[in-house]
């Protein structure tokens, strides 16, 4: 097994939808139980359940959890700082997205002006 450390040697994530926590604990090399300590402390990581009470983990999710591995074991974070690090990362990425929603807007408000008849003189 590989170096908790080492992010570098993990494996390609395959392009699957669902991923099982045992498949999730091989692709980010942190174990089950470790996986489901994270899900508790770490709003963003939120697998789906399903029959039997099952975790299946989606794509995004991996990325993240290996995201929390590199904080934690190649940074140094704490829990809590690392807690901190992606909820910082997070709001930049809401702001960006409203100012593209804004300019979203604007831009349909344009295009239906040009395309409603304009009554003219009656």
């Amino acid at each position: 097994m590989l170096d908790p450390g080492d992010n570098s040697e993990l494996p390609p994530i395959p392009g699957k939808r669902y991923f099982t926590i045992s498949e999730v604990s091989e692709l980010c090399r942190v174990k089950p139980h470790v996986l489901r300590y994270w899900e508790q402390e770490f709003p963003k990581l939120q697998s789906v359940k399903r029959r039997g009470n099952r975790r299946y983990y989606q794509h995004h999710d991996v990325h993240v959890i290996r995201e929390i591995r590199s904080l934690l074991y190649i940074e140094g974070f704490t829990i809590s700082g690392a807690r901190n690090r992606l909820t910082q990362e997070a709001e930049p990425a809401r702001e960006g997205r409203a100012e593209a929603l804004a300019l979203l807007a604007e831009g349909l408000e344009e295009i239906r002006q040009l395309l409603t008849p304009d009554p003219g003189p009656p």
